[in-house]
């Protein structure tokens, strides 16, 4: 299916609204904080206030309209990331709540001394959340190191850290900092050996990149719906089995079985729509296979990604963290960090946005990576999308090289 980028651009207000007198056009790079949305994810939203807005569990039209809504939205996610099934998918407000209440769900029967796997990549909100009960609970926390050479996981320390007394491993697909992919395969092997647990943040790799839970061979995986085109909604996937096992925080007459003791109080169904929305609109470009469409998306991103590294490190002062290596770009999602020697991160973001060209500066929720690579002002994070073109990257090293004259 051939890719018409000015028709994918199209579907997408926001990418299309001028922001000055001389009809400028904003150039959105801010996208691993969030992306854009299509039409369609708008419509979805008009359309369920219009027609189906009710609460759940009625035995009127707009109530049982509404049920059905969020249970299409379920069997498109159960889809998008190859669920065994739609009652694996849980929704909430986004997905740092969902991993509070994951953790303490996975941890009531916890006991001190117990030990639980964090890594040095993750945004915090895969880490907060266990640090939190490692402190309740008394439990023992333990780090996987990066290689800072090139900001990929250093799997013998992970290795070094496991033992009988691990419980979770809470690991990041790929990083909202640098971009790396981790080989999740490979790591819940290792935990599953030492009869661990794990638990993944797919946040930054569901927008890039095919996902199969069942491939990956994890446990849970969380993901958020406004980084995929869509609306605020976070997402969590479990192993039915885990899911029917696990105590909930729930309200006494809420249901007792999955997915729907996970989904705390009245949900977002109008949001939830829209997720719906996202989906059918990713599958639309592989004839309605999301896996086709992301394998379609990821191959353009590569070739975006390798404009964008090898501008920058045409420009002089210029220090990318991350994977910089062509042929390992497969290693990599589209997501850059940068400094620039004489301007701090903040200095350059603002410069740029000046210019109506938006990235992000500073850790991004990123604390241990930045840690690590000691950076205590940050990067500028560029994050490309399949609707970002060529031009624009153009246009952001065009300013940069202008910064540096």
């Amino acid at each position: 299916m051939v890719f018409d980028i000015q028709a994918v651009r199209a579907q997408f207000p926001a990418l299309n609204q001028p922001v000055d007198e001389k009809d400028t056009l904003p150039i959105f790079f801010d996208n691993p904080a969030g992306t854009q949305v299509p039409q369609s994810v708008i419509d979805a939203v008009v359309q369920y206030y219009t027609h189906n807005n009710a609460n759940s569990g009625g035995k009127f039209a707009t109530s049982q309209r509404s049920d059905s809504v969020v249970e299409y939205a379920r069997q498109r996610m159960a889809i998008f990331l190859n669920a065994a099934r739609p009652e694996e998918i849980a929704f909430s407000q986004n997905m740092t709540t969902h991993n509070f209440n994951l953790s303490r769900a996975l941890s009531r029967h916890w006991q001190p001394g117990d030990e639980i796997v964090l890594t040095n990549m993750d945004h915090d909100a895969n880490v907060a959340p266990w640090l939190h009960i490692a402190q309740d609970k008394n439990l023992t926390v333990k780090w996987v190191s990066i290689n800072p050479a090139d900001c990929t996981l250093n799997l013998d320390s992970l290795e070094a850290a496991l033992s009988e007394r691990t419980k979770v491993v809470a690991v990041v697909h790929a990083s909202n900092a640098v971009g790396t992919i981790n080989p999740i395969q490979r790591i819940s092997e290792m935990a599953h050996a030492a009869g661990a647990l794990t638990v993944v943040d797919a946040v930054q790799s569901t927008p890039h990149i095919p996902i199969d839970v069942q491939a990956l061979g994890c446990d849970f995986l969380l993901c958020s719906a406004y980084k995929f085109f869509g609306p605020h909604v976070g997402i969590l996937w479990g192993k039915y089995d885990l899911l029917e096992a696990l105590p909930a925080y729930k309200v006494r007459p809420a249901k007792d079985y999955p997915p729907h003791k996970f989904e705390t109080g009245t949900l977002s169904f109008e949001t939830i729509s829209a997720v719906a929305s996202a989906i059918d609109y990713l599958a639309s470009f592989g004839d309605g296979n999301p896996y086709l469409s992301m394998s379609m998306i990821r191959r353009l991103e590569k070739d975006l990604v390798a404009h964008l590294i090898s501008g920058l490190q045409a420009i002089p002062g210029v220090t990318i963290a991350g994977i910089t290596d062509p042929s390992r770009y497969d290693e990599r999602v589209p997501t850059v960090v940068f400094v620039m020697d004489g301007h701090t991160p903040d200095e350059i973001a603002a410069y740029l946005a000046q210019r109506h060209i938006y990235v992000w500066s500073g850790n991004y929720y990123a604390l241990e990576i930045m840690a690590a690579l000691q950076r205590p002002d940050g990067m500028v994070r560029v994050g490309l999308a399949h609707y970002n073109t060529h031009d624009e990257i153009e246009a952001l090293l065009a300013a940069l090289r202008e910064l540096v004259a």
